[in-house]
């Protein structure tokens, strides 16, 4: 089977910088469910469409195409006194970026009573080079598809 929109593939991949040093590597396989659900970059799913089981590649992504170009407005500094005891740099806590949304922010540095915050993704403003070997493709289930995203063994549990 080809690798086609409301399918599910299982991939090995792996992350590295424009400079070839290894960011991320998937211990597990992962699954997605493909043709423009959101699980997966627009550029990785467009290299994989139409490919089949043993597929192997290499895509080339800008910062934009990857996790965007860093924000500095997302930096933030917040009283130390409205986290909870314990927080450490490199520490990740989720909270609400000025305009409302959920957002993980990074702990990037503790001084004196305040904490400084980066909502950036720690990968924005990078390009990256996305590996890729197509392990399963099958098609998928209808829940699968109304809940946008593969279910079971390398996919979202419920």
């Amino acid at each position: 089977m080809k690798i086609c929109k409301d399918s599910a593939v299982t991939v090995q991949y792996k992350v590295a910088n424009a400079q070839g040093k290894l960011l991320e590597e998937g211990k597990e396989p992962m699954s997605y469910l493909h043709g423009g659900y959101g699980n997966l970059f627009p550029k990785v799913e467009a290299a994989l469409d139409g490919q089949a089981v043993g597929f192997k590649g290499l895509v080339e992504l800008s910062a934009d195409e990857a996790f965007g170009q860093r924000d500095e407005a997302l930096l933030q500094s917040i009283p130390k006194s409205q986290f909870p005891p314990g927080v450490k740099v490199g520490g990740q806590i989720e909270g609400q970026d000025e305009q409302g949304h959920t957002r993980a922010f990074t702990v990037l540095k503790i001084k004196g009573d305040k904490v400084m915050l980066d909502g950036n993704h720690p990968l924005a403003g990078q390009a990256l080079r996305f590996s890729v070997q197509v392990l399963e493709v099958r098609a998928a289930s209808e829940e699968e598809i109304a809940h946008g995203h593969v279910h079971g063994a390398h996919g979202h549990h419920h």
